[in-house]
């Protein structure tokens, strides 16, 4: 985890993309080792699969159930928000600008759970994650 005393950044004050950013590599790291952990070993098969769980159209359908599910309190929902209204300069491929943009937010509040080192509260969200998706399927 990062340490935000000694780097001087207040990482809540930091915009939606960044966020993002952060957010993205710590869910596709965390759905690679789900996958792998389950028994899938081929790297073909794992970018497939992997698909499911972390492209616009998945991460937006996760946060419109965690949504349904009044799922994050006022603070992570002001950052899901933060993430889904940001202004980014390129525009989605193969998929929905409100996907995106929901997306977006969702890996906003992944990164910036990440960021804070707030562990728990992170293993449970990405844990709620692969169950909405598991049982999608």
């Amino acid at each position: 985890m990062a340490n935000n005393q000694a780097n001087n950044i207040d990482y809540k004050l930091l915009n939606g993309l960044t966020l993002a950013y952060m957010g993205d590599a710590v869910l596709e790291q965390y759905v690679r080792e789900h996958l792998i952990a389950k028994g899938q070993v081929k790297p073909r098969e794992l970018h497939r699969i992997a698909t499911n769980y972390v492209s616009a159209k998945a991460q937006s359908y996760i946060v419109m159930e965690l949504f349904e599910l009044n799922y994050f309190d006022e603070e992570e929902l002001a950052i899901v928000k933060r993430g889904r209204n940001a202004k980014s300069a390129t525009s989605p491929k193969n998929t929905k600008i409100q996907d995106y943009r929901n997306s977006t937010g969702f890996e906003a509040i992944i990164g910036y759970l990440h960021l804070l080192g707030r562990d728990e509260r992170l293993q449970e969200l990405l844990e709620k994650t692969i169950e909405l998706i598991d049982g999608k399927e």
